[in-house]
């Protein structure tokens, strides 16, 4: 009898191992499908104001479109990396410019969530909070922390979608025009659809300060859609990456070692009055761990 009772127990422990196995397989695919060519569809539009200043003047409306090539650059069982490079100017003569990136990491404890004021809080997760579900890094084109969340990938109804909120820095095309609040709480949904792949966005603008509780601003709603065209269409976009891989590595590297550091980040907006990016595309005067490592700790406060 006893024996009946284990080898039962062990068929619904194998059953539980093999299901999660095969999901940890759907979710891989969903994520390694948002690589390729895409011509994209940038869309956000302010939806309700919350301002009880009579001036308030809300973001304006914005619809704008490009080609983005986004590179597959780790693919391991736990951890999945994509880089996207947008593709600007004329067809005959592109300019590629590093845009974000984004890392999934399979049932990831560590985390730094952004809090306001260009600081990040280093959270540590209990393992069993994060079981089964893949935390989304985002980082700035530097390769510096932008926001992270973690949630479980959703495979129902032939749908396959990710969803989490989480706080952020000012996105850059508000951050050169507004400063009226220093937080953007985001709802990230990221949906793999037929032709692509969707990231639709609802966003609220908040106002933090140390000992006060938050103010929302205003509400946003954000639509940007990823269709599939040929790979051949981002050759200039392959191109790039085949020639600067090795240094993003060498930044990542160093980031990679600030983070392991596994405490909270504060970090300078300017050094020597010029942003972190600015010295990062300069290619001939940054491009070794010699010249590059400084440069990012000096950033760090």
């Amino acid at each position: 009898m006893k024996k009946s009772i284990s080898l039962v127990l062990l068929s619904f422990v194998f059953v539980g191992v093999l299901q999660a196995q095969q999901k940890k397989k759907q979710d891989q695919k969903a994520i390694k499908s948002m690589c390729g060519c895409f011509e994209v569809a940038f869309n956000f539009a302010e939806t309700f104001e919350y301002s009880n200043d009579s001036t308030y003047t809300p973001s304006k409306t914005k619809h704008d479109k490009g080609l983005e090539w986004v590179q597959l650059v780790t693919d391991t069982d736990d951890k999945i990396m994509l880089q996207h490079l947008l593709i600007v100017g004329p067809s005959e003569q592109p300019y590629i410019v590093k845009h974000w990136r984004q890392d999934w990491e399979y049932q990831n404890t560590n985390l730094y969530e952004f809090d306001h004021d260009n600081k990040w809080k280093f959270v540590s997760l209990p393992k069993k909070e994060v079981e089964g579900q893949w935390s989304q890094k985002v980082f700035q084109v530097d390769d510096s922390p932008r926001y992270e969340g973690t949630a479980t990938w959703v495979h129902v109804d032939g749908k396959s979608y990710w969803e989490n909120t989480t706080d952020a820095p000012l996105p850059r095309r508000e951050y050169t025009t507004r400063s009226d609040y220093n937080v953007t709480t985001r709802t990230n949904r990221q949906e793999i659809v037929a032709n692509g792949w969707i990231h639709d966005q609802d966003n609220n603008k908040v106002i933090r300060e140390d000992g006060k509780e938050d103010v929302l601003l205003a509400q946003e709603k954000g639509h940007n859609m990823y269709v599939k065209v040929a790979d051949s269409k981002c050759k200039a976009a392959q191109e790039y990456w085949a020639s600067h891989e090795a240094k993003w590595q060498i930044v990542r590297i160093k980031w990679d070692e600030v983070f392991a550091r596994n405490k909270d980040l504060l970090l300078e907006e300017k050094v020597d009055n010029k942003v972190l990016f600015k010295y990062l595309f300069d290619d001939e005067n940054y491009n070794t761990a010699e010249q590059i490592n400084p440069v990012i700790e000096s950033f760090v406060k």
